[in-house]
């Protein structure tokens, strides 16, 4: 299947399905705000965008890259999110890279959100969909980052069937770029642990489908039971 891998500055027109794809943390952390009890998360421009979301809407939570800041209630590390509870809640997520490719591909008829603790969920759900050749959008390093983008390539081939070892991909992320920054301290709301959630694979038995709701893009999770691998 000709799949498209583009980063988000060489997007053009609108794509029929794009897979946005964001390891280090964003859709790693989305994933986690799930299983913790999230029930959706609203994706938004600007920081500022969120606070007023969050302060609009009893009840809503938001979430940062970053350090901890003032009216923010999380931040956007797999490692700092995994212990709390979030049942029943609304989140507001804004991040540097992932939160910004799914904003730019919005007008796509079908919008996931990805990221390795999800990947086979969302191979599954685009093969049940029958949904053709897919666009990638690498959201990291201006659609360098080879964590992303051995993800992507990852559920490219999860999509034909059959089996497929994880673990040269899950080597790609773990050696990135973006993972000796985490491990080094270089960005800030950080746990140690960050890295080893983020090579974590299929994790969670959802997929997670960002589509516009009134004024807002918002993701939810949809579950995508395991079932025997069509032939290659």
């Amino acid at each position: 299947m000709d799949h498209q891998f583009v980063g988000i500055p060489e997007l053009t027109g609108v794509p029929r399905v794009a897979v946005v794809i964001d390891v280090m943390r964003a859709f790693t952390v989305a994933a986690w705000a799930f299983a913790r009890g999230v029930e959706r998360i609203v994706l938004a421009s600007t920081e500022s965008e969120a606070l007023a979301l969050k302060e609009s809407n009893s009840g809503w939570l938001a979430l940062k890259d970053g350090a901890p800041a003032a009216g923010f209630d999380a931040v956007n590390s797999p490692g700092l999110l995994r212990s709390r509870d979030f049942g029943g809640r609304t989140l507001v997520q804004k991040t540097t890279a992932g939160t910004v490719g799914a904003l730019a591909v919005a007008d796509a008829p079908l919008v996931l959100c990805a990221s390795f603790v999800v990947a086979g969920a969302t191979a599954r759900f685009l093969r049940k969909q029958e949904s053709g050749p897919v666009t990638f959008v690498v959201t990291g390093e201006g659609g360098r980052a080879d964590e992303d983008l051995a993800c992507a390539e990852y559920i490219g081939r999860r999509m034909g069937g059959g089996e497929v070892d994880p673990a040269p991909y899950l080597r790609r992320a773990r050696m990135s770029r973006a993972a000796a920054d985490l491990a080094g301290g270089l960005r800030s709301g950080y746990h140690p642990d960050d890295v080893g959630l983020c090579s974590e694979i299929d994790r969670f038995p959802f997929a997670m489908v960002a589509r516009r709701e009134e004024s807002l893009m918002v993701l939810r999770p949809v579950g995508v039971p395991a079932g025997p691998a069509p032939a290659p």
